[in-house]
């Protein structure tokens, strides 16, 4: 048996937020700690803002997200507003300073629907000249190719379990790349198959839909020492402005 609880348990463990060794945990870090509202949409097991408030930021910190395992963890810090749901379902207006969407969940809107729809949620969440950052994988550098069984991690798991995660791409349809991530126990027996699908917006059309949700971008880069976007560039990392 292997739970949902055991899943996002096990998501800490392959993620663990420290922005001392992370530099991508570092940006949003920075970003979070100097805006007096903060909403961070995917937020998962909520590790980023569970960390701001322990670092001290004060102001008001709002995590939304779908899975019920993930957020049951989060609201192990009771400080913080935790609400189940997405981002197209979303109704706040004008409440943040900042939105934050890290470790890739922009990706998870694969729709052209679901993914205008909930940027127009996003931005209305916004006050006036709020900004929204994320990071997403660029599609010029075909990151799921390494997504194969032999690259697979292994990890020690809060119950002294040997696991061992492996990823197997199902398919790839134009920018939209759906795979399979197994997990095992240490003598190969399969404990659990998630499914998922993940879009690859290349800079042109990223900046379209932005733009006709009400964004503007503030700020592009390549990585996380605010390298300049290429074609070798394995992330781009986006800060959009409310306009």
């Amino acid at each position: 048996m292997f739970t949902d609880a055991d899943a996002a348990a096990l998501y800490d463990l392959l993620n663990p937020w420290d922005g001392a060794r992370h530099p991508g945990d570092a940006f949003y870090d920075g970003l979070v700690m100097t805006a007096h509202a903060v909403l961070d949409v995917g937020c998962g097991t909520g590790s980023m803002l569970r960390q701001a408030r322990e670092r001290g930021h004060r102001g008001r910190l709002v995590g939304l997200d779908p899975d019920p395992a993930a957020l049951d963890r989060a609201r192990r810090r009771t400080d913080i507003e935790w609400v189940a749901g997405v981002a197209a379902d979303a109704s706040w207006d004008r409440e943040f300073d900042l939105a934050t969407m890290a470790g890739n969940a922009f990706q998870y809107f694969v729709g052209d629907e679901e993914l205008s729809t909930s940027l127009v949620a996003i931005r209305r969440a916004l006050r006036d000249g709020g900004r929204f950052a994320f990071d997403t994988r660029n599609f010029q550098v075909r990151a799921w190719e390494e997504w194969k069984p032999s690259n697979a991690s292994e990890v020690v798991d809060g119950n002294g379990r040997t696991l061992r995660v492996s990823h197997h791409v199902e398919s790839v349809v134009d920018d939209v790349v759906t795979f399979a991530e197994t997990t095992s126990a240490h003598d190969g027996t399969v404990l659990r198959v998630d499914r998922a699908s993940l879009r690859f917006l290349e800079v042109s059309k990223l900046g379209a839909f932005l733009s006709e949700a009400g964004f503007e971008i503030e700020a592009q880069y390549g990585g996380w020492q605010h390298e300049p976007v290429s074609d070798a560039s394995r992330s781009i990392v986006t800060i959009a402005r409310r306009t």
